[in-house]
Order: structure tokens, then C-alpha cells, then sequence
């Protein structure tokens, strides 16, 4: 056991960690997630961690990992951390997270990873996203890389928190202690999405939810012996945490890691990755990271050459709308590497539900059926027959282990197959609730533990299909963002306040999910309206990093609940109907 002052760097063995192992496979079936890890540790595999140009850096097999956390959590405890304290944590992909992370479980803390800085935003934007989430989930300290020390010291610093650097925490005694006993039903960790800024929701993850979504995990995907992962996706987004780190851990999978930054650079060392790597056989991308492979490569010869993408079993794709035309130029793009369509494994899932919700199963690829634009708003029955004015909507396979889902209408009623509504689920992975948030839990949990996802959807022969969000949040590229923090940002322009703007998603003709904003504007000023319109787009890119539609309207125009609260779901349906007429800007 490792109790000295200072952490030396281990050599890189030779190799990555073996896909094959003399240990006998379990399937999540532990009580804790440090259960979990300690069985994996009797075995030979682990996490490798790969360069911008996708060659080994790091070899950490799973009884490295142990170590370090078990020394993470001594230290952690003679630093004062108690069971139920909050740590947080910057979800930088690495050894120093991972072990932290772990560290946090065995000391009985609630790891709460938070995210890295984006290219967008600038150092405020994300001096103030820390320091939201820092407020909400009240932790004892937060850690984080040297390299961000300026930014996230200065988070720490503005609510009063301790930061640590985790280099330096790493060269702290870590005296032998007694170490927390975890339950099943205990806390295991907190989630907060990757788009909170001004309204974060925690969501609260007991040991037995996850563990139950990460056993349904490996059974869905069919997972076996001769399986290895490969990932870009970031730590601190619930796909990348849940699927593609602790989910190898639980189901003892050797797993390589692109830093998310790096796969931004140079997408196709992803594939150049997969390629080298001749286990790998499951690895998991939103749309958009397909997308911009398919985009890169382009016209560009001997892809056969390059890629070998044969043994590429599980191709999953999850986190926003699924576009079966971006589908299809990967396939087309990639075909001649050995991919296979039916590779691809659609899916659905939620931070709420831990993770998966449902999983088409292996072999079975993209399946796509065409539902009425009329319908799509909620309402309705999705016929077989090509209608007129369609949208592809892929099916998001099965509901997985354990997992009951139900589509209901407005007032709770159940629907029949291929009718349209909302989607719920119930299952033992649902989270307990969001964390010191009771009004945001109750407004979506309901008393017998069925949860409302706010997304629209129908069942079809035990398949589930989704036809787009009900609930305000807008996903783009895989990424979360509130409408509140949205509006908000408009709200900051002189002129402007809350009440006057609702942010929604809408999707444009090629199927590409886009944010809308309108805002109620005063001035009969054609130039003056111009400018506003500009502004507000720039203001909106700066906080989020994203483009947006923007249509400035008549006062007094935007719906209202009977409460008198802003109705954003009201607004998108009567702008889309065309019943909302914005102003004519060139007029």
C-alpha cells in the first residue's frame, strides 16, 4: 500500500493493458462501485491514455489505479474529508482524475466532476460556470490541474471553497487510515449536466443505480471477453463518465482515451486509434462526432490504407438527435476501412436515468421510420405509410435491463403503440433526486418513481423511437444547455429583461437541432432593431459557444402559463405555426 510523501511517476510499461484476461469477467454485479474496482484490480487491464497523435502516454491498469485512489482517499481523510462531504473535481481526462475520483469513493466523499474550459466563453464565462456549480453543490474543496490553476482558483476563491492542485495534493503524506464501508443505497457521486451555467440541477447517483445502469450497459451491448473501448468523450458529460470510464471499471474492460480537446484538433486519430488498436470493438460518439470524420476525410483516396474499422462491433450513438443522413456519410465514407452499417447502435439515455434508458441491440443497426411534421410536436399517431411532409426518426432500440418505459399524453394518460407523447421510465437506475433541489425533483419524479425525461417519443413493437424534446433543454453536438441561461444572457443587454426572451431548440429541414431565441423588443427603429439582433446573437456565442436563430417580436407577445410563469413550449409551438410573426428587420 502506498503511504509515502511523494508520488513518483510510474515507467510506461510497454504496452497498453491487455484486452484478453486470465480474470473471470463480472458484469457490475458488485454492491459499490469500490467493490468494483477492487475486483478489477486482481486482473491485468486497465485505462491507457493516448497523445494528440494517439500514441501511448500512460499504461494505469486497474490495480495501479487502486492504489493511487486508496492513497488519494488517506490523504483526502487527513486533509479532513468525511463521508457525505462534497469534492469537486475538474474533469480533466487522466490518471490524477481517475484517482481522485476513486480516492473520493473509498473515503466515503461524493465525487463531483465539473468540466474543463471550452474554446468559447473566455476565462469569465468559465470562472462563473464554476463558481455556479461550486455554490450549488457546497463541496468541501475543489481540485484541478496545475494548468488551470489561475481560472479554477480563481472559482474556488470567489465562493469561499479551498482549491486544490492535485499535483500538489499527490506529494502529501497519506497515512494509513480506516477507510469509509459503503452501502449499496449510499450516495455514490453527483451529475451535473454539461451545459450548467446559471441553473445547474445535481443529480444524486446511489451506488445501487449505477451499478444496475452499468450491468445493463454490458447486456445491451452483448459484451465479451474479446471487447476493448476506445473513447474521446469528456469526464464531466454523463456518457463519457458513466459509459466510457466507470463502466469499464465495473464490467473490467481495457479501455484507450483521446483527450476530448485532442479529438477536436485532429478527429480522425480517433479512427486512426481504433485502426492501430486491433481489440477494439466498442466505441461510442454522438452524431456529431461521425459527422465531422465523414466531413474530414472527404473525397480523400485509399481510406483502406489508412483505417481498419473491421472489428468495429458496437458503433453506439447517444446524446442528441440521432441523424440517420450523417449515418450514411460515415458509411459511405468509411466503407472501404471495413465498417460496417450495422455496426451502429442507436440509444438513449439521461444523467436522471444514470445513463441508459434503452439500447438498440448489436447487428440490428439504423433503423428509421418517417413520422408527419404535424405530429412531431407531440400528439398523434406515427403511421407506417410515407407521408407527405416527413421526418426521418430513428428507432433508440430497446429499453434495457431493468428499465420499464412509458409513453403517456398531457395529463398522465398511457398511450398505445405508435402513438406520440411523452416518454418515461422507471427503473432501479433512476436517480433519488436532484441534489438540495426539491422543487426541480418533484417537478419531474413523480411518487411512484417514474420519471418524466421531457422528451417526445412512441413505442413500436418494444422499440423506442424519439421524435424530439418536450422539456426547455436544448442539445447541441452532444452538448446541454438551459434556455434559462440563454434568456439570461440576453437579459444582460441594456433594454432587456426577464420575461422578454424564451430560448428554445428547433430543427431545421436537413434535421439538425438549432436554438431559437425570441425577444420581445420596444423600439420601432428599423436600424435599432438590427443592431439589437446582432447583439444578442454575439452575446448568446460568447456565453455558450453556440449560433442561434433570433427573432425579435412585439411586446406583450410571448405566452404565459396560468401562473404567469414564461411558457417556452407554447412559444416554440405558436412560432412554428407561424402564429408568432417576428418583426421584418429589412423592413
Amino acid at each position: 500500500m502506498q503511504t509515502n510523501n511523494t508520488t513518483l511517476p510510474r515507467p510506461t510499461p510497454l504496452g497498453p493493458t491487455p484486452t484478453a484476461d486470465d480474470l473471470p469477467r463480472r458484469f457490475a454485479d458488485f454492491r459499490t462501485l469500490g467493490e468494483a474496482l477492487d475486483y478489477a484490480a486482481e486482473g491485468r487491464r486497465g485505462l491507457n491514455f493516448h497523445d494528440p497523435r494517439g500514441q501511448l502516454a500512460r499504461s494505469y491498469p486497474f490495480r495501479e489505479l487502486r492504489d493511487d485512489a486508496i492513497a488519494a482517499a488517506y490523504r483526502l481523510i487527513a486533509a479532513g474529508v468525511r463521508p457525505q462531504d462534497r469534492i469537486a473535481l475538474v474533469a480533466e481526462t487522466g490518471p490524477d482524475f481517475a484517482a481522485l475520483f476513486f480516492g473520493c469513493i473509498y473515503a466515503g466523499a461524493w465525487p463531483v466532476p465539473l468540466p474543463l474550459p471550452t474554446s468559447f466563453g473566455g476565462r469569465d464565462s468559465y470562472i462563473d460556470q464554476l463558481s455556479v456549480q461550486l455554490n450549488s453543490s457546497d463541496p468541501k474543496a475543489l481540485f484541478y490541474p496545475a494548468e488551470l490553476a489561475s481560472m479554477a482558483g480563481a472559482a474556488a476563491q470567489a465562493v469561499g471553497v479551498e482549491g486544490i492542485v492535485w499535483e500538489e495534493f499527490a506529494t502529501r503524506e497519506a497515512p494509513e487510515t480506516a477507510l469509509a464501508e459503503a452501502k449499496s443505497e449510499d450516495i455514490a457521486y453527483l451529475q451535473y449536466s454539461s451545459g450548467s451555467t446559471r441553473f445547474p440541477h445535481g443529480v444524486v447517483i446511489t451506488h445501487a443505480a449505477l451499478l444496475n445502469n452499468l450491468a445493463a450497459h454490458s447486456h445491451g451491448m452483448e459484451v465479451c471477453d474479446t471487447d476493448r473501448c476506445i473513447s474521446w468523450l469528456p469526464w464531466y458529460h454523463d456518457m463519457g463518465l458513466v459509459g466510457c470510464f466507470l463502466s469499464p471499471v465495473a464490467n473490467q474492460v481495457s479501455t484507450d482515451y483521446l483527450k476530448t480537446e485532442d479529438f477536436a484538433r485532429r478527429p480522425l486519430a480517433w479512427l486512426d486509434l481504433i485502426s492501430r488498436n486491433q481489440g477494439t470493438t466498442l466505441s461510442y460518439s454522438p452524431t456529431f462526432g461521425y459527422d465531422i470524420c465523414a466531413r474530414r476525410i472527404g473525397s480523400q483516396s485509399k481510406v483502406s490504407e489508412r483505417f481498419d474499422l473491421s472489428r468495429w462491433r458496437v458503433a453506439g450513438n447517444g446524446a442528441d438527435m440521432i441523424r440517420p443522413d450523417v449515418m450514411q456519410a460515415f458509411v459511405d465514407a468509411f466503407a472501404d476501412a471495413g465498417f460496417r452499417a450495422k455496426s451502429f447502435t442507436p440509444s438513449y439515455g439521461l444523467a436522471e436515468a444514470t445513463l441508459a434508458v434503452s439500447i438498440m441491440p448489436p447487428g440490428e443497426g439504423i433503423v428509421v421510420e418517417l413520422v408527419e411534421e404535424t405530429l412531431l410536436a407531440g400528439g398523434g399517431r406515427a403511421e407506417r405509410d410515407r407521408p407527405q411532409r416527413y421526418r426521418s426518426i430513428v428507432n433508440c432500440g430497446k429499453p434495457v435491463r431493468d428499465m420499464e418505459v412509458a409513453i403517456r399524453d398531457e395529463n398522465g394518460g398511457a398511450l398505445s403503440d405508435r402513438e406520440i407523447g411523452k416518454v418515461w421510465c422507471k427503473g432501479a437506475s433512476v436517480m433519488v433526486g436532484y441534489f438540495r433541489d426539491s422543487e426541480a425533483t418533484e417537478a419531474c419524479l413523480s411518487d411512484d418513481k417514474w420519471l418524466d425525461t421531457g422528451d417526445m417519443g412512441y413505442m413500436s413493437d418494444g422499440y423506442l423511437y424519439i421524435v424530439g424534446r418536450a422539456k426547455d433543454m436544448i442539445i447541441i453536438n452532444g452538448r446541454n444547455h438551459w434556455p434559462q441561461d440563454i434568456e439570461w444572457a440576453v437579459e444582460q443587454i441594456p433594454g432587456f429583461k426577464a420575461g422578454d426572451i424564451a430560448a428554445f431548440s428547433i430543427t431545421t429541414p436537413g434535421g439538425e437541432e438549432t436554438p431559437a431565441v425570441l425577444v420581445q423588443c420596444r423600439t420601432s427603429d428599423i436600424a435599432e432593431r438590427s443592431r439589437l439582433r446582432d447583439a444578442i446573437r454575439d452575446r448568446v456565442r460568447a456565453i455558450t459557444g453556440i449560433n442561434c436563430v433570433v427573432e425579435l417580436v412585439p411586446p406583450r407577445t410571448l405566452p404565459r402559463t396560468s401562473s404567469g410563469k414564461l411558457s417556452r413550449a407554447k412559444a416554440r409551438n405558436l412560432y412554428l405555426s407561424g402564429e408568432i410573426q417576428p418583426y421584418d428587420i429589412a423592413a
